[in-house]
């Protein structure tokens, strides 16, 4: 099975640049790179230092079921290019591990699917998720954190 790694949609990070204002209707916060990785989730790349990133709280879901959840995430200020969908890992995942978790298509989690995973075996593992029928996708947040990263899908 093929997977695709999907970043923010731009119509997304466009709303988000345009409203300043995150998934709680606070303003979002702008800071300057120092230089140390603030991963974009709209070009998946860091945001280069001297350039100016927002934070914010962001939900990747359609609803607001108790499953639906909210997390920080960074974004480039200005307007970048949305990093292409790829059956690779994205480079900007440079955390030894990272938590994996599938959702129904009613965008809940489905029970027992949700692991912290060593990054090199997030594509193995996903696609073991998706050749579950009831898995409509899988999102991956930081271990550490809870920052959503990226979302996967079938290919």
């Amino acid at each position: 099975m093929s997977i695709a790694f999907h970043a923010l949609q731009t119509a997304t990070a466009k709303a988000i640049r345009a409203s300043g204002r995150d998934a709680y209707g606070n303003p979002v916060e702008t800071h300057t790179s120092d230089g140390a990785v603030y991963p974009c989730r709209h070009c998946l790349g860091a945001v280069p230092e001297g350039m100016d990133y927002l934070i914010l709280a962001h939900r990747p879901f359609g609803s607001t079921n108790p499953y639906a959840e909210t997390g920080p995430i960074f974004l480039c200020a200005e307007n970048c290019a949305r990093a292409e969908t790829s059956g690779e890992v994205p480079s900007v995942l440079r955390s030894p591990a990272y938590i994996v978790r599938a959702y129904d298509a009613a965008e809940r989690i489905i029970y027992g699917t949700g692991k912290v995973t060593p990054t090199p075996e997030i594509p193995d593992y996903a696609e073991t998720l998706l050749a579950d029928p009831r898995v409509a996708f899988i999102d991956i947040r930081s271990a550490a954190n809870n920052c959503y990263q990226c979302r996967i899908t079938r290919a």
